[in-house]
């Protein structure tokens, strides 16, 4: 290889290497950009009780994410809540309450759903870019203290023990 072509592909790999950090400093300021609005329309989560009776069901399993619900500003069911930790996906234990729904995460705050606010629970097969087999994602549609509706996903290691929980919620 002589010193042109050398020096050539030293500089195309240097233009490369700077492109590809643009595109990902954009791509790291939109997720905190839709991070700000969301914030202002989630608002606060409802606290965790500090009592509640003995746990109905339990599920182990993967948080799949929330999505803002399709009423909420026109927003469509692929639109991911990036709001404080709720974008992130993790384990987690998905466990009902007489008095709601916990789901404990693993390394991100649990998530109290109140038994009153909790509009629908049915399954579905695609939730926030997630995939599942057979509609493998139990989906949680409920309201935020802040009115807006937002739907939390769940895909559970054992998806034949779905069937308890959307009995429960008929």
């Amino acid at each position: 290889m002589n010193s042109g072509t050398l020096v050539g592909s030293l500089i195309f790999a240097a233009v490369l290497v700077v492109v590809i950090a643009i595109v990902i400093q954009l791509m790291m300021l939109g997720w905190r950009r839709r991070a700000q609005r969301q914030e202002e329309l989630i608002g606060n989560l409802p606290e965790v009780p500090i009592e509640v009776g003995a746990a109905i069901t339990t599920l182990r399993g993967v948080y799949v994410g929330c999505t803002l619900g399709t009423e909420t500003l026109g927003a469509e069911w692929t639109e991911r809540v990036t709001a404080g930790d709720l974008g992130y996906r993790s384990k987690a234990v998905l466990s009902r309450y007489p008095e709601g729904i916990l789901l404990e995460r693993i390394r991100a705050n649990p998530i109290w759903i109140p038994q009153d606010s909790i509009a629908e629970v049915r399954t579905e097969r695609t939730m926030a870019g997630k995939v599942a087999a057979r509609n493998g994602i139990l989906a949680i549609r409920w309201r935020l203290p802040s009115g807006v509706e937002i739907e939390t996903g769940f895909r559970a290691a054992n998806r034949d023990e779905y069937d308890g929980w959307l009995e429960e919620a008929a």
